[in-house]
């Protein structure tokens, strides 16, 4: 008797994100589950259970405002605890939850809406009125009663009708699990201008939670802190799920505070807590407690004077993308030890190989694009949502992941980070689509052509930068206007921090942009560039 091979059990059949919620509720129902700390204001604590009521009510109200299943709902909130009620009350009630970044612009809210297309919305008093404007045929829109715990300002109040609060009604009754339903669009940025929607399934939900526990080696004593934005994989995935499957804590916060970083580890005794070059730079200048409880830091590399300053017992380094759900490339629990500045070695949950232009294994201290195997609805993203051409275009004829990211084997076997082969700039943690900001400066009048590439930042670790070169008759003063449009379309951390110019590109090959030779340019004094 033969197996089907195309009928492969799942760890997770009969198991969807509202049975795990009602799990945890059952057998840990007091124990603390969420700890909101708001800049301003009391703290308030969900247990497991209370967390597990409070969803199950809200997506009773979604239901009651005429939500049903597969229907999706926006949700444009900065961190707060309506942002995580809302994600699990839409998988509760088997809807999808479309998480938009916070900090997009008007016109960048308005393209992920189209693609998404939403009956409805949740959103904070601040950007209430640019989720009207922008995404204009949603039925209706609820808001929160304080912007991430900032009390609204004046005429920005949602009326009762449209308070957040009001969704609460009869709790909607557990429906029977859907592994592969759809649970969750999360956005990405590539190297178009427009970001692609990152479908996720309820089981992509219990991967993250499950394997990225385990191989991070989270405990159900741990108390994460977490600051970094829910809308990503890293404050979302690598953070938040994992701490729910072994029933810890999750201490939340608004946004990252130097300053408030240590009071708050202290006082909630903080044993977790995921980094970006920007939040660990942040925090060298403040003064560092004499003893902590951190155990472990998540960081995007190995950083051994990281781990001697703040006295860490672990990094655990990872690679990771949207479209990755967990982590497929991991260091610092796994294996005992790693080399500076390497990210890991590959997950014992995904295939993962680097190849060189011919697609062939480079060998030890060999560079090449990485590629990342696994199971589409599971360890990997199931689809781009309503783009089936870019959903294909990502595999390649062997079904792995083409990442677009340049990386080295080192010769034992770890993984060191190179560059980007897609045209991505990481500012502060965020992902920036070059050509996004490019088309937007490409409508300013007197712009021949632009070129936007990162340049380092000891702080945010990139910052964009735009080369332009100008049509005859338009002066360097037009840089002003080119900033005002990019403030005007994109979120602040896509605006260029600088603008020059250039009488022509360098290019290579048969016109292409080197954008190679503009990095290195963007690392020299700007006035020898304004030319």
């Amino acid at each position: 008797m033969c197996m089907n091979d195309d009928l492969p059990l799942s760890p997770f059949g009969r198991m969807d994100v509202a049975s795990l919620l009602r799990e945890r509720a059952a057998t840990i129902p007091n124990h603390r589950m969420l700890v909101w700390v708001p800049g301003e204001g009391p703290e308030i604590t969900w247990t497991y259970a209370s967390f597990a009521e409070e969803t199950a009510r809200i997506a009773g109200g979604l239901a009651a405002r005429g939500i049903r299943k597969g229907d999706r709902i926006l949700v444009h909130l900065e961190n707060c605890p309506e942002a995580l009620l809302a994600r699990f009350a839409c998988a509760w009630l088997g809807a999808i939850c479309v998480a938009t970044n916070a900090m997009a612009a008007g016109p960048e809210l308005a393209s992920l809406a189209e693609t998404a297309a939403p009956r409805a919305a949740i959103t904070q008093p601040k950007l209430a009125d640019l989720v009207s404007t922008h995404v204009p045929d949603l039925e209706w829109i609820a808001v929160t009663e304080t912007d991430a715990g900032v009390p609204p300002l004046a005429g920005t109040k949602p009326e009762r009708a449209q308070a957040f609060s009001n969704l609460q009604s009869t709790p909607f009754a557990q429906r029977s699990p859907e592994p592969l339903a759809p649970a969750l669009i999360l956005f990405t940025t590539g190297t178009t201008a427009r970001a692609k929607a990152v479908l996720w399934t309820h089981e992509n939900f219990l991967w993250a939670s499950c394997v990225g526990a385990q191989q991070q080696g989270f405990r159900p004593d741990d108390v994460v802190q977490l600051f970094l934005p829910l809308y990503h994989v890293v404050g979302f995935s690598w953070t938040y799920l994992p701490i729910l499957w072994v029933g810890g804590t999750a201490v939340l916060q608004a946004r990252f505070s130097a300053s408030r970083f240590w009071p708050i580890a202290q006082k909630h005794r903080s044993t977790i807590a995921a980094h970006v070059p920007f939040t660990m730079g942040a925090l060298q200048h403040q003064e560092k407690p004499e003893a902590h409880f951190f155990r472990m830091w998540i960081a995007n590399r190995q950083i051994p004077e990281v781990q001697r300053r703040y006295g860490i017992e672990k990094i655990s380094s990872a690679w990771g993308m949207t479209e990755m759900i967990s982590q497929p490339i991991i260091g610092g629990n796994t294996f005992a030890s790693l080399l500076p500045n390497s990210i890991g070695r590959p997950s014992i949950g995904y295939r993962i190989a680097i190849v060189d232009q011919d697609g062939s294994a480079v060998k030890p201290g060999g560079e090449g694009e990485l590629l990342v195997g696994g199971v589409r609805g599971r360890s990997l993203f199931n689809e781009y949502f309503g783009d089936e051409r870019a959903t294909a275009d990502a595999f390649n004829d062997r079904g792995m992941f083409k990442t677009g990211d340049k990386v080295r084997l080192l010769d034992d076997g770890s993984i060191v980070f190179v560059d980007r082969l897609k045209d991505v700039i990481k500012v502060g943690g965020e992902g920036v689509s070059a050509s996004e900001v490019e088309a937007v400066i490409q409508k300013v009048e007197g712009v021949a052509e632009v070129a936007v590439v990162g340049m380092p930042d000891p702080l945010r670790s990139e910052v964009p930068v735009a080369f332009v070169v100008l049509e005859p008759g338009h002066g360097e003063d037009i840089a002003d206007v080119i900033v005002r449009q990019c403030q005007q379309s994109l979120a602040k951390f896509k605006v260029p921090q600088e603008v020059r110019f250039l009488k022509e590109l360098p290019k290579v090959g048969f016109g292409k942009i080197s954008k190679a030779r503009l990095r290195a340019f963007a690392t020299e004094p700007s006035g020898r560039l304004a030319r």
